[in-house]
């Protein structure tokens, strides 16, 4: 199994003979709409699509969405739906979400709660993307767990902050990989929308396996960039955890 972390939540997970294009964000640098505004004039997304996505999408035969809908196009927008619906490229997603992509002309393929999954299982975990009064406005969606014979199993936490559905899932089953928004997006107002440091940190007490950091350097709303990160993990002793990946780098999880 590889992980090449594309950017922001986007990657591309390697299973087998199978590539699987997470949360596609395809838009050109500065192409969509601010999420922060105060002291800031810098248009999303920040970056650009790493030089090498070209050669690998090639290769992209399914997609999976951990969440779509009420504006999150940092996990789905404009230019990934073409790009999804031009290439006709299968699209696993919740049942909550299969509607909506289908209404936009997406090949859906509804997953159950647990589902067979290529020649293993994976699961839905649910995902709370924030607290307090911004919850009902938010796109809560869902992380995935999978589990694949002869694999490390995997856990795409999907955009999070840390609930006790969460620890107690981890905890039952201590995936090998962990891919966490460990990004601390956050509005001009308002909670946290992702783990929060003292969360990351909790991440890494709670789970045994190795964390992956995603969701880092690439939407005007992230407070945490990958050298801030690495301060915090080095300051609680607990860097060795973590894989911090740059955009357009691949992981061989073993």
């Amino acid at each position: 199994m590889k992980i090449t972390q594309i950017r922001n939540a986007t990657l591309v997970l390697e299973i087998q003979a199978s590539f699987i294009l997470v949360d596609p964000m395809l838009a050109e640098k500065g192409s969509l709409p601010r999420l922060k505004f105060f002291k800031s004039r810098l248009r999303n997304p920040l970056v650009e699509l790493p030089a090498n996505f070209e050669q690998i999408s090639k290769n992209v035969n399914y997609a999976l969405i951990t969440h779509c809908q009420k504006g999150h196009f940092d996990h789905l927008d404009r230019a990934g739906k073409h790009w999804l619906r031009t290439k006709n490229i299968t699209t696993f997603c919740t049942e909550h979400d299969a509607g909506y992509l289908s209404s936009k002309g997406l090949n859906v393929n509804v997953l159950k709660a647990q589902h067979d999954f290529f020649n293993g299982r994976i699961e839905q975990v649910k995902a709370t993307h924030t607290r307090g009064w911004l919850t009902p406005f938010m796109e809560h969606g869902v992380g995935y767990y999978i589990t694949i014979p002869g694999e490390p199993s995997l856990y795409l936490m999907g955009d999070t902050v840390m609930t006790d559905v969460i620890r107690d899932f981890i905890k039952s089953n201590q995936p090998d990989f962990i891919v966490a928004p460990t990004g601390k997006a956050q509005f001009d107002l308002g909670a946290p929308l992702l783990l929060d440091n003292s969360e990351i940190i909790e991440l890494a007490s709670i789970s045994t396996g190795t964390i992956i950091a995603n969701h880092m350097e690439a939407l005007d709303h992230c407070r945490l960039n990958r050298q801030d990160l690495r301060n915090l993990l080095t300051t609680h002793g607990v860097i060795e955890r973590f894989i911090i990946p740059d955009d357009g780098e691949t992981l061989k999880l073993n």
